[in-house]
């Protein structure tokens, strides 16, 4: 019995290592310190949309190997056999299925429009911002990947310049 909590224990771990986050309000670590592109631009629309979530097959492998061990540990050595294979082939589907739905994300579709006339579409994870037709925000481009925020409040020159 403690084989089977612990290979459960396992598989949860490994399907929690395997979920990320694509929130704009988070930095990977390969793109701190890195400099970034930024463009300005003009909210046109943002719609609520949701990311799929992934099917790495780590869920279902750790879930076969669970139901496989918590099938083989039931009834004689036959039966064991069969009900290991049944749980190994349930345990994959409930694993995989649980995967999907943990790396789902609810995200927006932005469309913005740079100061050059040129439209742009952007799907991220929701974060704490929102947007709506007008706002002003910053494209920030760094290794590939965009993510829209909020431009940030800029002061006006003072004529004439320094002094």
């Amino acid at each position: 019995m403690s084989r089977v909590i612990t290979t459960l224990a396992a598989a949860a771990a490994l399907a929690l290592s395997a979920c990320s986050t694509t929130s704009p309000d988070v930095v990977q670590r390969d793109d701190a310190q890195r400099l970034s592109l930024v463009q300005d631009a003009t909210v046109l629309s943002a719609r609520p949309v949701v990311v799929d979530g992934t099917q790495s097959g780590l869920g279902g492998a750790a879930g076969g190997v669970t139901g496989a061990i918590a099938g083989s540990s039931v009834g004689g050595r036959r039966e064991s056999a069969v009900v290991g294979v049944l749980g190994a082939v349930a345990g994959a589907v409930i694993g995989n299925a649980l995967e999907r739905s943990a790396t789902r994300e609810d995200a927006l579709e932005i469309i913005v429009q740079l100061r050059n006339g040129e439209r742009r579409s952007v799907i991220q994870a929701r974060g704490n911002e929102s947007f709506n037709s007008g706002d002003p925000v910053i494209l920030v481009t760094t290794g590939g990947k965009t993510r829209i925020m909020r431009a940030p409040a800029t002061t006006p020159a003072a004529p004439g310049g320094n002094g």
